[in-house]
C-alpha cells in the first residue's frame, strides 16, 4: 500500500468518528429544553387579553412545565423565563402577573 492510500483511510476514519460524535452531541441537546424553548412553551399556555393572564393558578400544564423547568434550568434563569413570557403577552399589568407566577413557581 502506498502512503497516500494509508493517509486517505486515516482521514476517512477521522471524518466518520467526528460525524458520529457530532450526531451524539446534538441528540443530547435536543432532549433538554433551552430557556427560549421554555419561554415559548409558557407563552403558548397562557390565556390572556390586554389586561390580564387568566389561567395562572388553575392550569395543570403550567404546573407541569414549572416542574420540568425546575429540573432542567438553574434557579437564576427562572425569573428570566417568567418575565420574557409575560412580556410576549403585551399585557398592561406585568408586575402582578409576574408575582402570581413567581408564587406559583416557588410552591
Amino acid at each position: 500500500m502506498k502512503s497516500t492510500d494509508i493517509a486517505r483511510r486515516d482521514r476517512e476514519i477521522r471524518r466518520t468518528k467526528k460525524k458520529e460524535e457530532y450526531i451524539l452531541k446534538h441528540r443530547e441537546k435536543k432532549k433538554e429544553l433551552s430557556v427560549g424553548d421554555y419561554i415559548k412553551k409558557l407563552f403558548s399556555l397562557f390565556y390572556f387579553d390586554e389586561n390580564k393572564i387568566y389561567n395562572t393558578k388553575d392550569s395543570i400544564e403550567i404546573l407541569k412545565l414549572f416542574e420540568d423547568m425546575k429540573n432542567d434550568l438553574p434557579e437564576k434563569e427562572w425569573d428570566n423565563v417568567l418575565r420574557k413570557a409575560i412580556r410576549k403577552t403585551q399585557i398592561k399589568n406585568r408586575d402582578k402577573a409576574f408575582n402570581e407566577l413567581k408564587l406559583l413557581l416557588n410552591d
